[in-house]
């Protein structure tokens, strides 16, 4: 993980009751928990690792409204708003800045994709633009490359995913809300054919909703309860490199790398041509669900197999209350970095940007991508199990929403007017 990470101390011992738990300490259940707090609604999270500690802490930081499909971009709006208020609602800083965000085109394919993304949201009035190369000079100086244009949301930010998500607990448990960690959530309990609690390896503990905020994990637990949840994993290898002069505040993805300033003075930096896709069971029983994507996007996966597939079927896919959960076996999911693709990431970049020949690596991680069909998340209740909800498979873009698709459970959880329409996440559509 990243050595950035703040940990900070919870509790160790869960109450006998409470109104919400909330299974997973990422930055969309510690978003509800913040949201149900301030209603002074009683709420534990309980997290089976460190709050954080997977993809939370590991994605680049973006917040963008820049890409997402139409059906998505009002959530993205609301955590705009989220974000923007988040140091006065918490007292605490989260790193969050307005700075902006620009794609590049290399081919007149990439700039068409971009000019039919910004026709589709041209209602909105996002504030989006397409850019010429003088354009790109004049925003990101020093560059060397040859670009077809650009698509520039100015409105879009970024903020620390190292500090955000502590800084967010942290707050809501001066709300009241109790957070738990290193007790992994076995298995729910129901009664009159509705959720009344959740077996934890430390004990039960009595409830009137859950809401399931599991990341990658999330197939795995509803599966083990009969609800079949597609998603599959990639993974995303990351660098940051020591303080440097760099071009720009702007975060820019460019076809073959990305990068955007860190607060400390580095970069982030990651290969945005590939992903790693090591092959899973999942992958045999779900992977028809994904060949639209497999069609328009098999230039972007390294797909391998090996070790990870006998990792993954040894955890197991059914287990008991009273026995050892996966999630107990797997801590933190920590997968390997994929250096190779870092230093091509930061090859690709200097061959733009030639003063990024300068950058010294400070740390690398990886982290897993929880991908739906779609590439969009479920946000929503699960009529097979009354009183659950569930917010998961962000498709590796849910740190930007997080504020907001956490309020979004929080509202579905405790029946109050939605933040925004949830319609699009709901989970029928699979």
């Amino acid at each position: 993980m990243t050595i950035t990470l703040e940990r900070i101390a919870t509790q160790d011992t869960l109450p006998d009751s409470t109104s919400v738990v909330i299974i997973g300490g990422g930055i969309v259940g510690v978003s509800a928990a913040l949201a149900l707090a301030e209603r002074n609604i009683p709420v534990v999270v309980i997290e089976k690792g460190h709050l954080g500690g997977e993809q939370s802490s590991r994605n680049l930081g973006w917040i963008r409204k820049t890409s997402r499909h139409v059906d998505d971009v009002p959530l993205a709006l609301a955590a705009d708003r989220l974000w923007a208020q988040m140091p006065e609602r918490i007292g605490s800083d989260v790193g969050y800045k307005q700075s902006g965000i620009m794609f590049l085109s290399q081919t007149d394919e990439q700039l068409a994709m971009h000019e039919g993304w910004l026709k589709s949201v041209e209602s909105l009035d996002l504030g989006s633009k397409l850019l010429s190369q003088k354009d790109i000079d004049q925003h990101v100086p020093g560059g060397q490359g040859q670009w077809k244009g650009g698509l520039y949301t100015p409105t879009d930010g970024k903020a620390e995913p190292s500090i955000a998500v502590p800084a967010m607990a942290k707050a809501a448990m001066a709300k009241g809300a109790v957070f738990v960690q290193n007790c992994a959530v076995r298995t729910l309990q129901t009664s009159a054919g509705k959720i009344s609690g959740v077996v934890t390896e430390k004990g039960e503990i009595l409830c009137d909703q859950v809401l399931l905020t599991g990341g990658a994990w999330s197939r795995r637990f509803l599966g083990n309860h009969g609800i079949s949840l597609p998603t599959l994993p990639l993974v995303c290898s990351v660098l940051r490199t020591k303080p440097m002069d760099g071009p720009t505040d702007i975060a820019v993805g460019g076809p073959d790398f990305s990068f955007r300033k860190h607060q400390d003075g580095g970069y982030i930096i990651t290969q945005r041509g590939k992903l790693d896709a090591p092959v899973t069971l999942d992958h045999l029983l779900i992977g028809s669900k994904y060949l639209d994507q497999l069609r328009t996007q098999r230039s972007f996966l390294k797909i391998s197999f090996g070790c990870t597939f006998f990792k993954d079927i040894a955890l197991g896919r059914h287990w008991k209350s009273d026995s050892v959960s996966p999630f107990e076996k797997v801590r933190v999911n920590n997968p390997d970095v994929n250096h190779g693709l870092n230093q091509d990431a930061l090859n690709n970049l200097s061959n733009a940007w030639p003063v990024f020949e300068k950058a010294e690596i400070e740390e690398a991680w990886a982290g897993i991508i929880d991908v739906t069909p779609d590439s969009n998340p479920v946000i929503d209740r699960i009529a097979e199990i009354p009183g659950l909800t569930v917010a998961t498979g962000f498709s590796g873009h849910g740190f930007g929403t997080g504020p907001a698709a956490g309020q979004l459970a929080a509202d579905l959880v405790s029946n109050e007017s939605p933040i925004i329409d949830p319609s699009p996440y709901r989970f029928s559509r699979f």
